[in-house]
C-alpha cells in the first residue's frame, strides 16, 4: 500500500466557508423566511420555458429536486415554490458584508475570496485571540446569521484541499445542522478514499474520471495506489497533483498570493430569440469582440488566437460549429472584431443562431506597441490611442455612452446588456 510520512508537511489551521444556497438564502432573509424552510428559486429569464435556475434553497433540491441548472419548464406547476429574478448587485453587497465578517478574524493576506459564496480562511495566527479552530468557525457561523441571517458551512482542514473536501463532502451534508466538517491527514485512509464516485473530488470532473476510468482507475482508492509517474507521463504536472491530492497533501498557503495572467479571455450570450439573419448575428459579434478587446487592455494583455463558437436553434439537428485562428499578438478591437467576423463567415450556413461565444487565447503580457507591416505605423499608433480613449469614457460614464452605430440597429444586445451584473439582472 502507498502511504505518506505526513511528518514534514504543513499544518495549517484552514476555514473552507460556504454560504448555503448564496442567492436564494439571501432572497429568502430578504423576505423574512428561514433559508431552510423557504421554497425560493432564483431565477434567469423566468418568462421563458428555458428559464435557466442560478439557486435554488435546500427544502426546492430535497422535495422537488430542482437545482442550480434546472430549466423553468421542470418546474411542478402546482407548486408551493416561488420564483424571483436575481439581483446581483444585492447579492454582492451581501457578499461584501460576509467578507467584512471575515476580515473581524483574519488579515487580508489570511484571505482567499474563492467565488461569490465561497472563500478560505487563515486561522492559524487567530487562535490566541479567538479560541480554537472550531470555536472560531461557530463564533463566524453565529455572526452571520445574527447580521444577516444566512447559514454557511465550515471545512477545517491542515491545508486548503483538506478543509474544501471537508466542505464538500462532510459539512454540507451534515445531518445534525451544525454544518461543520474536520478533515486532517490521518483522516486520508478513513475519509478521503471513501469520496464516491470519483468526480465528486475536489479537481476531477467528468472528462477527467472517463480518462482515468479507461486506465482501469474507479476511485479515489485506486488513484492514490496508481504509480506517479505514469500519472506525471500521461497527465503532466496536473497527473501528479491529483495523485498527491488523493493522500490530502496541499503546500499551498493563503498569504503567498499569486495572480498569473488568465490563460484566456472570453464572452459568451445566450440570445433572447432564434437570430435568422447573418446581419444580426454579425451585429452581436461585434458587439461581443470589442468587449472582449476592452478587457485585454485592461488587464494590460494580447491575444494571439481568437476562437469563436455558433450554437444554432434547438430546433435545428446541426448544433452549430466551433473554430479558431491565429493572429498577430493584439489587444485592438478592430482586430479582434475582423478575426471573429471573418471565422463567422467562413464557416455560418444559413441556419437561425441562439448562442455565441468568443474567447481569446495565446494570452501574454502587453510589454510594447506592436507593429504591422500591413499596416502604416501612424495609423496602428491612432488605433490604439483610439482604443483607449474609448476605454476611458466608458470606464468613466459606462459602456453605453460610447458605442458603434451598429449597436442602435435591431438586433444589437450591447446597450441592454449593459445594466447587467455577471449576465444577470442588477
Amino acid at each position: 500500500m502507498i502511504d505518506m510520512d505526513y511528518s514534514a508537511e504543513p499544518r495549517r489551521d484552514i476555514l473552507c466557508i460556504d454560504v448555503k444556497s448564496f442567492f436564494a438564502s439571501v432572497e429568502s432573509a430578504k423576505r423574512g423566511i428561514h433559508p431552510l424552510e423557504s421554497y425560493i428559486v432564483v431565477m434567469s429569464k423566468p418568462n421563458q420555458e428555458g428559464g435557466l435556475v442560478l439557486a435554488a434553497s435546500p427544502r426546492v433540491k430535497k422535495e422537488f429536486n430542482i437545482r442550480t441548472g434546472s430549466r423553468r419548464f421542470e418546474i411542478p406547476f402546482s407548486s408551493p415554490i416561488q420564483i424571483v429574478e436575481p439581483r446581483m448587485s444585492l447579492y454582492i453587497k451581501v457578499n461584501l458584508m460576509i467578507i467584512d465578517i471575515f476580515r473581524e478574524f483574519v488579515s487580508n493576506e489570511d484571505l482567499h475570496v474563492y467565488s461569490i459564496d465561497e472563500s478560505f480562511l487563515d486561522v492559524t495566527h487567530s487562535k490566541k485571540l479567538y479560541g480554537s479552530t472550531n470555536e472560531i468557525a461557530k463564533k463566524i457561523q453565529e455572526k452571520i446569521w445574527r447580521k444577516l441571517h444566512l447559514i454557511v458551512t465550515i471545512g477545517i482542514g491542515d491545508n486548503p484541499l483538506l478543509a474544501k473536501l471537508a466542505l464538500d463532502n462532510e459539512a454540507k451534508n451534515d445531518q445534525s445542522n451544525r454544518y461543520i466538517a474536520e478533515w486532517h491527514y490521518e483522516d486520508v485512509r478513513t475519509k478521503v478514499w471513501n469520496i464516491h464516485p470519483l468526480n465528486d473530488m475536489w479537481g476531477i470532473g467528468s472528462r477527467t474520471a472517463h480518462n482515468l476510468h479507461l486506465l482501469g482507475i474507479d476511485s479515489v482508492y485506486q488513484l492514490s495506489q496508481y504509480d506517479v509517474k505514469k500519472l506525471k507521463k500521461l497527465y503532466g504536472v496536473i497527473g501528479e497533483q491529483l495523485f498527491y491530492h488523493t493522500h490530502g497533501i496541499d503546500r499551498s498557503i493563503l498569504s503567498r498570493k499569486y495572480t498569473p495572467i488568465s490563460h484566456s479571455y472570453g464572452k459568451s450570450q445566450i440570445l433572447d430569440r432564434d437570430y435568422k439573419t447573418q446581419e444580426e448575428v454579425e451585429v452581436v459579434i461585434r458587439e461581443m469582440a470589442d468587449q472582449v478587446a476592452a478587457r485585454l487592455r485592461q488587464h494590460h494583455a494580447e491575444s494571439g488566437l481568437i476562437h469563436i463558437s455558433i450554437g444554432f436553434s434547438k430546433d435545428i439537428v446541426v448544433k452549430g460549429f466551433s473554430h479558431q485562428m491565429k493572429i498577430p499578438s493584439t489587444n485592438q478591437s478592430r482586430r479582434i472584431i475582423e478575426t471573429s467576423l471573418s471565422l463567422f463567415r467562413k464557416y455560418y450556413v444559413n441556419y437561425p443562431v441562439r448562442q455565441v461565444s468568443i474567447r481569446c487565447g495565446k494570452i501574454r503580457h502587453k510589454t510594447e506597441l506592436q507593429l504591422d507591416l500591413f499596416e502604416d505605423p501612424e495609423e496602428t499608433i491612432t488605433r490604439e490611442l483610439l482604443d483607449n480613449v474609448v476605454d476611458q469614457v466608458r470606464n468613466k460614464y459606462g459602456y453605453a455612452s460610447l458605442v458603434h452605430a451598429s449597436s442602435l440597429t435591431k438586433g444589437a444586445t450591447a446597450i441592454k446588456r449593459s445594466d447587467l451584473v455577471g449576465g444577470h439582472k442588477g
